[in-house]
């Protein structure tokens, strides 16, 4: 499957209303959908109502109008495109870390069954056979967000262009900038959720930046919803991995090694406010993250391993399974250096990586 691509030019709100009439039904159909679960006892261990699901969005916008207003207002413009409202997108785009604030508000001892979304990876250039430092993932959901998947191409006037690999509604899930700046995630089950910034914001917010140190700056200044762990690289090949939690975080800096992860936190303070795991969940991604691990344990390696470690079939590529049918849908790798950025929607075992790049700044 082709990944669909949506230009976006210039204002923010043109930026919102550009996507959300481009891609207004299945946004509809997402918010529908999202709501519904956010909702559900299967996904938070709460069953809340329609109205209260949205109010406790509602009560995430300040937080993010006052950590990114330029964002909101493109938030705004795809409202207007779409005729949802601004809690309703909060939800389509940031799902996976609203429900962490959902299931806060039920007590943080609750255990629900892990959400097993991603194995992500960066690998220094010292590993590359062409010495420039990489970046990669799979991103896995609930199997019907296959269909949403698209790659939006961004021209802000105030800020590096991008390229983000994202799901319609979502103002971004994984991507690079002109600088070469990339960001990618995976899923972590907080505790300690509250009203405030979802991941999407955040990781638009550190695309912005120009080196890994601005991006690890935006990171921190989130008051953040819920558990996301995030991987940064700049084309100078600094990269970080950080495990952050509405109260905590856990900063492991890329060094002569490749750093992988997956969807348990690794970091003793940021364990202490993780949401109790399923046996089953946690033993998958011990599994995804000790294979990532071998598979990157060595030198020469090219863009063509690092996208098939993302099609490994044991472990890392799967498919769904009731009741949740949580799956891969999607993948990604990029090399900074050399402004290049790679998309495969749905399987990665099944499907062709496109590729993606900006013009590189001369050495």
């Amino acid at each position: 499957m082709a990944v669909p691509t949506l230009d976006l030019k210039g204002s923010p709100f043109d930026f919102g209303l550009t996507h959300g009439k481009a891609f207004r039904a299945a946004i509809r159909a997402y918010a529908t959908e999202r709501v519904a679960l956010a909702g559900g006892a299967a996904w938070t261990g709460r069953e809340l109502s329609r109205r209260a699901v949205l109010a406790l969005a509602d009560a995430c916008l300040d937080a993010h109008g006052a950590y990114a207003p330029d964002l909101v207002t493109e938030l705004e413009g795809m409202a207007r495109a779409t005729d949802l409202s601004l809690a309703e997108l909060v939800v389509v785009g940031g799902f996976t870390d609203f429900i962490d604030t959902v299931a806060a508000g039920g007590g943080a001892g609750l255990e629900t069954a892990a959400v097993d979304d991603c194995t992500a990876f960066l690998v220094p250039g010292a590993r590359m056979a062409d010495g420039a430092a990489a970046f990669g993932q799979t991103w896995d959901m609930h199997e019907d967000s296959t269909e949403h998947v698209v790659l939006l191409r961004g021209r802000p006037k105030d800020a590096p262009d991008f390229l983000a690999f994202t799901t319609a509604g979502a103002l971004a899930m994984i991507g690079m900038n002109e600088a070469g700046l990339s960001v990618g995630i995976n899923n972590l089950m907080s505790a300690d959720g509250r009203p405030g910034v979802t991941w999407p914001f955040v990781v638009r917010e550190m695309l912005k930046a120009e080196d890994l140190d601005g991006a690890l700056a935006a990171l921190a200044r989130a008051p953040l919803a819920g558990g996301h762990n995030y991987l940064v690289l700049d084309a100078s090949g600094a990269g970080a991995n950080v495990e952050a939690m509405p109260t905590a975080s856990h900063v492991t800096r890329l060094g002569g090694r490749a750093v992988a992860h997956t969807n348990h936190n690794l970091g003793a303070n940021t364990k202490a406010v993780e949401r109790p795991r399923d046996p089953a969940s946690q033993a998958s991604s011990e599994a995804r993250l000790a294979d990532a691990e071998r598979l990157l344990d060595r030198d020469d390696l090219t863009v063509d391993d690092l996208q098939a470690v993302t099609r490994h079939t044991g472990t890392i590529c799967y498919r769904g399974s009731a009741p949740k049918f949580v799956g891969t849908c999607g993948g990604v790798v990029t090399r900074p250096r050399t402004r290049e950025l790679w998309a495969v929607k749905g399987l990665p075992s099944a499907g062709a990586y496109e590729r993606f790049a900006f013009e590189a700044t001369p050495a």
